[in-house]
Parts: structure tokens; sequence; C-alpha cells
């Protein structure tokens, strides 16, 4: 089925007031589970919406808390997201990361203390919006071995780097340090269909691309094997450094579910230097010549970082977001 865009919202905005939610954040909650579902990004929306009133139900996300600024230096600032709910405090975070990049030129923001963000891109395209490049990550659970183990030990710590156009149209990379986010494995699972490449091990330690076998053995390949693992470690301690708070381990510690993360949100304005048009000539030299690649496999398409959720997100506008009829019901009947 397909669902409405301000159906979806609604309907999340509903039942976030009904758990007690105030109506501001509500929405702004609700509207961001809502274009993360019209990007295509359902692993990370509506997908993920259920498991996250579970959280609420368990008391790891506080629906009333706000996100606040602990300390700060010129252009950066600590915060602590007060265990509030994941992807409004790195929506808060990104604001203030704009503001002190429009008087210094780039701005920081770590916060500890929040949960799960949701989609990393959602951040990318905000700060892309307001004209900056936009760099932001953040440390989970222990869900990946490092290179060489069996017993997950990092985080697959999702990485995102966004560059502006004046078009909209902006060039946005959000990745997991593994192949792929066990969100995507899930939405895999539950669709019933093969992950693209390898992305784990099956119970014999076979590489496999089946979803099944990955989460029953929670054993993912990291992006680039040893060096994703080792960038996921580098980004786990500095997110740990600068918030002040919990890594990849002390979060491992906690409990067996994801809480109490920290998080880097980065903004760098490039108007302090270039205006609007002299960027965009920058990256359309690079754009228009990769798009120029002679493909690999005849009839197939070049797209750079973020093509693919613009051509989405026109689609899901206007044929409405494809929804599996289970998880809707579910929602529903919350």
């Amino acid at each position: 089925m397909r669902i409405k865009y301000d159906d979806m919202l609604n309907e999340f905005k509903r039942i976030l007031i009904g758990k007690g939610m105030y109506e501001e954040g509500a929405y702004v909650t609700a509207k961001l589970f809502t274009e993360n579902s019209i990007d295509g990004v359902y692993s990370h929306g509506v997908n993920r919406f259920s498991r996250v009133i579970s959280y609420i139900r368990k008391g790891y996300i506080d629906v009333n808390a706000k996100a606040q600024k602990i300390g700060g230096n010129g252009c950066f600032e600590r915060w602590d997201g007060n265990l509030g709910m994941g992807n409004l405090n790195a929506k808060i975070c990104m604001d203030r990361a704009i503001e002190l990049a429009k008087v210094y030129g780039v701005g920081v923001v770590a916060i500890r203390n929040t949960n799960h963000w949701m989609r990393g891109g959602a951040y990318g395209w905000q700060a892309a919006d307001a004209g900056c490049v936009g760099i932001c990550w953040t440390n989970t659970m222990p869900n990946m071995p490092a290179w060489g183990a069996k017993d997950g030990k990092i985080g697959n710590n999702p990485f995102i780097m966004a560059i502006p156009r004046s078009n909209g149209e902006h060039v946005v990379f959000d990745g997991a340090m593994s192949q792929f986010s066990y969100g995507k494995i899930e939405e895999c699972k539950l669709r019933g269909t093969q992950l693209a490449v390898p992305g784990g091990y099956d119970s014999g330690g076979n590489i496999t691309t089946d979803p099944v076998e990955i989460e029953k053995t929670s054993r993912v390949l990291p992006i680039g094997f040893w060096k994703g693992s080792g960038l996921s470690i580098a980004l786990d301690l500095v997110a740990t450094v600068l918030s002040g708070g919990n890594s990849t381990t002390d979060i491992g510690r906690l409990t067996q579910d994801e809480y109490g993360c920290s998080q880097v949100m980065i903004a760098i304005d490039p108007s302090k230097f270039n205006t609007p048009e002299i960027t965009d000539a920058m990256i359309n030299n690079v754009l228009d010549d990769i798009k120029a690649s002679e493909p690999a496999i005849e009839g197939v398409k070049i797209f750079y970082p973020g093509e693919r959720v613009i051509l989405t997100r026109t689609e899901n506008l206007e044929k409405g977001i494809p929804v599996i009829d289970s998880i809707w019901e579910e929602i529903t009947n919350m």
C-alpha cells in the first residue's frame, strides 16, 4: 500500500502525543520520520517507528526532555541530550551548528546522552538546505566485530557529508561503517529479499547476502574490511572525547538496547569565501564529469550521492509512500 505524506505525519504525531510528548516536539519528530520515509529510507522511517515507541515504553526515551547547551568556546559547543528523542535532539544540534557557522564560518556541536538519530543523512540535508557543508556522525551500541574478530565490540557508526547546491539538489553521502545498516538488513528480511552484495556472515562463518542469517549472527561486514573497522573506532573516539559522553563500549555495558549515544554535528559556511554561483560551478564541474562516465553495464545510469534520494522523493510525494501492510496496521492500531 501507499500512504500520503500528510496522513503518515499526522498518524506519527497522534501516537507521540498519546505517549505524552509535547505537541511541537511531536510534530517535528513525526515530520523527520515521514521525511525519511518519503526519501525512501524506510528502514529509518516508517519501519523503525514501532521500535522507537517501544523504547519510550521502556523508559529509554524521555519524550519531554530537550537538548541543552552545557559548555562552549567560540564555534565549538557541548550539549546534553538528556535522553530525549534522538532525531529531535540531532536536528536541534545541527540547527545550532549552522547558526555558529554563519558567525564563525564553522560550527561544531557535540552532544552526549542522546538517542538513535534515525537517518543521519537528514541532518546533512538540513545543513545543505541552509547553504552549509554538513558533516556529522554518531556512535552506536556494539553491533559489529572489529576486523579479524567474531564478537561485536565496535559500532557501525554512520557518517554523513553533505555539499550544498543552490538548486537544492545537494550531494549527500550517508553511510554506516557496515556494508549495510541493521535497518536495511531488517528491511530486506521483511520484504523477503536478499542483500545486493554480501553484507555479513552466516552461522557457518561464510560470507552471505541472506539478511536472516546475518541477523542471527550479528556479524556484519565493515565497509572496506579493515578500513571500515578502523574508521568506526576513530569516529567513536572523536565523538566520545568531544561530547564527554558514552563510547560504544560504554553503551554496550548499559543494556542490550541502544541509547545514551554520542554525536558530532559540524556545519561549514562556504559563502565566507565563495558566492553560490562559484560553489555551484565547482560542484557541477565534478558531477558532470562523473555522470559522463562509461557505464560498466550498458544502459546503467551513474548517480552521484543523494541523487537517488531526490528521484525517490519526487515519486513518493506524487504516488504516496510505499509501506508494508503489516507494519502500517501495527502503527495505526497503537
